[in-house]
């Protein structure tokens, strides 16, 4: 599913100028919170990747849309066919639970995929675009970023890095307090140089950010951020248009880095307890007698001589 944006400048009533960013059904207005149809959106994204005959029905050879019909989804669900498409309409937003978890079976949605579901309901649309939300990284946090030997930050629910300590930074210079990794990974052409399997890194993150943020769109942050990845990259606007949602996960990650050369190493990202809004740390750590955990040691050195900061 293409995803288009549309960048206007119009002249309010009052004469002001104000700028507004379409993207898919999403539309962006400076001040304001976006207008959107999260739930309807998120049951289109999942009905077009489910196969026919992954539910049991034939394929057949004269349909015209991917994945499967709305009227089937409805008769697997248990529902009319009438009100799921009021569903994916946005004519009604607020459906049950105990429908919602039926259109979760039929998708075949993990705990994670129905989780973030059942949130899509519990907000109406268009409201005050709210200020962004203070976050701050426990002083404890700041303490074990310094001492751990591995590359380790904090990052919170729209990807910005808080705080980092100098091995993170050796990893890559774009892994600072003051940066966004979305805005790294997907705008600096340095950082993608750094994952040789971009596309993946990339759909792990936007899943990740989608999932971080969830339903709660209003905030004056998330506007800015999405409105201006989604202008500036094609990359983006097409993962955001998929609607995929992934947990907060582990999984190993290789870079080639311009000092060291290629290495993999385990990627880990732990909830902050203490936090309200979900602050993560992220650790990078080596397989334990690896080439790559060779490697780690050498950038480590470099960081007490200014090299580990080096680009391309």
């Amino acid at each position: 599913m293409a995803l288009v944006a549309h960048w206007q400048v119009r002249l309010s009533d009052s004469g002001a100028r104000r700028t507004t960013v379409t993207v898919g059904s999403a539309v962006y207005v400076a001040g304001v919170a976006p207008y959107e149809n999260l739930l309807g959106d998120y049951l289109r994204a999942q009905r077009a990747r489910v196969r026919p005959e992954q539910v049991g029905l034939p394929a057949g050879t004269s349909r015209r849309v991917p994945g499967l019909r709305r009227a089937e989804v409805a008769l697997l669900a248990g529902i009319s066919p009438d009100y799921y498409l009021r569903l994916e309409q946005g004519r009604d937003r607020r459906p049950s639970a105990h429908i919602l978890e039926a259109l979760a079976r039929v998708f075949g949605l993990d705990a994670t995929g129905t989780a973030y579901l059942l949130s899509l309901t519990e907000l109406d649309r268009p409201r005050s675009r709210r200020r962004p939300r203070r976050e701050d990284v426990p002083e404890g946090i700041r303490k074990l970023l310094g001492s751990v030997q591995l590359p380790a930050f904090v990052e919170g629910r729209y990807l910005d890095v808080l705080a980092a300590n100098p091995l993170a930074t050796a990893l890559s210079p774009r892994i600072t307090a003051g940066e966004n990794r979305l805005r790294a990974v997907f705008l600096d052409p340095g950082e993608r140089a750094l994952y040789p399997d971009w596309d993946d890194t990339t759909a792990r993150l936007v899943a990740g950010f989608r999932r971080s943020v969830g339903a709660d769109t209003n905030d004056a942050r998330f506007i800015d951020l999405v409105g201006e990845l989604s202008l500036t990259s094609d990359r983006f606007r097409t993962l955001w248009a998929q609607n995929d949602v992934q947990a907060r996960q582990s999984w190993p990650i290789t870079l080639d880095h311009p000092l060291v050369g290629s290495l993999t190493l385990n990627r880990e990202k732990l909830i902050i307890g203490d936090t309200a809004h979900g602050l993560a740390l992220a650790i990078y750590h080596p397989d334990l007698g690896s080439d790559s955990a060779d490697k780690l040691q050498v950038l480590a050195s470099f960081t007490t001589t200014g090299l580990g900061a080096g680009r391309r």
